[in-house]
């Protein structure tokens, strides 16, 4: 399987549906506490934003704008950031900055 084809099937099938039930997470718990905290609507903007980018990888997939090793980097960065706190996809807290 070329990188290409691993990567669409690592966004599609993985990483997109993580987010998706990330988002869902999120907004139970908005639900539940009926309040949206500043750090609930700052993850729900990034998640929103990797999300959209992640979409316009698959469109430059779909179009032939990304090459092979565009994508074995991109695959790489994303295995990398599944290796740390699933919870927030590699987004570091901004406490974690200092």
């Amino acid at each position: 399987m070329s990188y290409i084809e691993k990567l669409k099937e690592l966004i599609t099938k993985s990483v997109i549906p993580d987010i998706d039930e990330r988002l869902d997470e999120i907004f139970a718990e908005i639900a539940e506490s009926k309040d949206a905290n500043a750090d609930a609507k700052e993850e729900i903007e990034e998640l929103r934003e990797f999300k959209a980018d992640l979409q316009d990888v698959l469109a430059d997939i779909q179009s032939g704008d990304i090459d092979e090793e565009e994508c074995k980097e991109l695959i790489d960065d994303i295995l990398d950031a599944q290796k740390g706190d699933d919870e927030d996809f590699g987004f570091k807290d901004e406490e974690d900055e200092d």
